[in-house]
């Protein structure tokens, strides 16, 4: 139980320090709803849900590895910057990914739509 509070106090200092974790939170919930209004089958919600996943673990981390590097070397050190920006491209690269699945999830529901 202890480590489940630990966690959850994680999260709740993610929504209230970063406010890329809770762009991306929002992004995901404009997507579910989305996905429910074009009724997604099972498996599209699978491939949604884990691709939300990864880009709301990868902002996690970051941020874990953003707090972790700066404690351990307060000072300016090029190997600092390369692992805080080595995180932030791990997201970024998370984003994009999301973005992929999104267009072939979610373009073909969209353009079809737009045909009627």
């Amino acid at each position: 139980m202890r480590s489940f509070a630990y966690a959850l106090a994680g999260i709740a200092y993610l929504l209230r320090t970063q406010r890329s974790f809770r762009i991306h939170l929002l992004a995901a919930l404009s997507v579910i709803v989305l996905g429910a209004a074009l009724g997604l089958g099972p498996l599209e919600w699978a491939i949604v849900g884990l691709t939300i996943a990864q880009v709301i673990m990868m902002e996690a981390l970051n941020t874990g590895i953003e707090l972790a590097v700066t404690l351990a070397s307060p000072e300016r050190r090029p190997e600092a910057k390369a692992a805080k920006d080595i995180a932030a491209g791990a997201v970024l690269m998370a984003a994009i990914a999301s973005v992929a699945v999104g267009l072939l999830i979610f373009g073909p529901r969209v353009a079809a739509l737009l045909r009627q």
